[in-house]
């Protein structure tokens, strides 16, 4: 997988890229990340990357040229799955849409910033627009580095154990049971004796229940999501 991210601020994304699962990834020549700089795609001598915006609203706008210029290039070299913008608009990232990223082959992230991109960058340049949450960022760098986690550490072969990921929380709209590691008692506090059993069916058993009830408690909404969908 290749991953394409254009930003203002690329100092912002080298420490989360550069560490934990996904330096692995991209030491094992699993992922490809690069990191291109949209102040080098102006012409101008203050390389100038947002204007005012027509009417009445108040906050600068990221020009459209030199985003154009730098999504032309990359397109010249190679095909893309997906172009994707984020905006707090955009479609919510879960889960599914991670799991739905970690199998496509190239993938451009177009960082917004200011008060946002001229629009027909999204009408004709963008295939999606994803959001991490209902709220607005200083800019796209931090929502990038959240898709880009989400979606790298779920490509075959970057877990060490891949089994993992399938029990994450959200894989199947239920959140993850309880987890627990040596000691078996520390202070007075036990875990769960069925865990320690050996009875993986039993084990299987405790841990889909114990996940549907902290999903009932916690977040009721995802069983309606599994309700409909069943």
């Amino acid at each position: 997988m290749r991953i394409d991210i254009i930003t203002v601020l690329p100092e912002i994304l080298e420490s989360p890229l550069s560490h934990s699962i996904i330096k692995r990834a991209q030491t094992k020549g699993l992922v490809d990340i690069h990191l291109h700089h949209l102040r080098e795609y102006t012409t101008d001598k203050h390389r100038t990357v947002d204007d005012y915006a027509f009417g009445p609203d108040a906050g600068m706008v990221m020009k459209i040229e030199p985003i154009f210029k730098v999504i032309r290039k990359l397109k010249s070299e190679r095909d893309y799955d997906e172009v994707i913008y984020t905006s707090p608009d955009g479609q919510r990232l879960t889960q599914q849409v991670a799991n739905g990223l970690s199998i496509k082959g190239n993938i451009i992230i177009l960082c917004g910033h200011y008060k946002g991109i001229d629009h027909r960058v999204r009408e004709h340049l963008i295939t999606r627009e994803i959001s991490i949450g209902d709220y607005v960022l200083s800019g796209g760098e931090l929502a990038a580095a959240i898709i880009v986690d989400s979606v790298v550490r779920l490509v075959p072969g970057v877990l060490s154990n891949e089994t993992s990921a399938l029990t994450d929380s959200f894989q199947d709209n239920l959140l993850a049971p309880p987890v627990y590691t040596r000691p078996a008692e520390f202070n007075g506090w036990k875990v769960p004796e069925v865990l320690t059993s050996g009875n993986f069916k039993a084990i299987e058993k405790w841990q889909m229940e114990q996940a549907l009830e902290r999903t009932k408690r916690l977040r009721p909404e995802l069983l309606e999501g599994l309700e409909e969908d069943g």
